[in-house]
């Protein structure tokens, strides 16, 4: 039977102390290798970049669009109707133009 002592089960312990540290002396670090981080960080933006491309682009599959031909089939008497009412708009617009308004402006 395995022990909480055991050789076997025997787990490093996680040093919350060191990883505090590290990741609150992270931002000066950084700040005083300022163009090293550019590098890195431009370098890690063109590999997502890259990544990004080839699984957007690169990856994908070219289908044939596929064209039904179908027949047009005009239905004459709606194609009537709606002349029939532009005409009447078209009509009352010119109409619209010669009409005298009266102006309350005016004496």
């Amino acid at each position: 039977m395995l022990s909480v002592n055991s050789p076997m089960l025997k787990f490093s312990k996680i040093k919350t102390k060191k990883i505090k540290t590290f990741f609150k002396n992270l931002p000066l670090w950084l700040a005083e290798r300022s163009f090293l981080s550019l590098l890195l960080f431009i370098f890690i933006a063109l590999i997502l970049g890259g990544l990004v491309f080839y699984r957007y682009y690169l990856t994908i599959e070219k289908k044939e669009i596929e064209i039904k031909e179908t027949t047009f089939r005009l239905n004459e008497k709606n194609f009537e109707n709606i002349l029939k009412i532009l005409q009447e708009k078209d009509k009352k617009f010119k109409e619209a133009d010669f009409k005298e308004y009266f102006n309350p402006f005016h004496d």
